[in-house]
């Protein structure tokens, strides 16, 4: 199954087409340009959406060596939220995430593939419910440049669906893949 995760986020980004030179950002959680969003089906009638409120990262891109950029990110699984507090508990339960005993996920790239057109895929490794298995995220690159305060951003947009059963996620049998959308917007160090 094709697999292009957020993420935190999933955590992620990594190509810029402007002149720069290589640089490292931090993803911009502090002031909110950043998100790490789920769709779920429910129950094959509809579908549930969220968001893990907390997580950070940060990436590397070097416009003129694709190859050498790369992303992290950490997520606090315990900050899923899905705007229903009673779902939200059973979502981060046992049967599904299990957030109490795996409070974090986190995503390492390992390669960055430039698809050309400011499009590219993340290829890495997702340890989420105590399981560790490569993924691979659809990336477009969203705008990169100076801001208004003097520094420098530069913002992607990601997708991924993961199957859920890769890491030993054994929810209801209508369950098995979740779809990740991620808006990642870094600071220049």
């Amino acid at each position: 199954m094709k697999k292009s995760l957020l993420a935190t986020g999933l955590a992620l980004a990594t190509t810029l087409s402007f002149g720069a030179t290589a640089a490292d950002y931090v993803i911009d959680t502090e002031g909110g340009h950043a998100s790490i969003n789920f769709t779920v089906s429910h129950l094959g009638y509809s579908y549930i959406q969220g968001r893990f409120n907390t997580f950070d990262g940060t990436f590397s891109y070097d416009p003129k060596n694709l190859s050498a950029s790369k992303v992290e990110v950490k997520v606090d699984t315990t900050s899923l939220d899905s705007n229903h507090a009673e779902r939200d508990k059973h979502l981060r339960g046992g049967e599904f995430i299990d957030a109490s005993k795996y409070s974090t996920a986190t995503f390492k790239s390992t390669s960055i593939e430039d698809q050309g057109d400011g499009e590219f895929i993340i290829n890495g490794d997702l340890t989420l419910h105590g399981q560790t298995k490569p993924i691979s995220i659809d990336a477009e690159l969203i705008g990169a440049g100076p801001d208004p305060w003097g520094g420098e951003r530069a913002g992607f947009e990601g997708t991924t669906t993961l199957q859920l059963s890769d890491f030993g996620i054994k929810a209801m049998d209508m369950v098995e893949t979740v779809d990740m959308q991620l808006y990642v917007e870094g600071i220049k160090k």
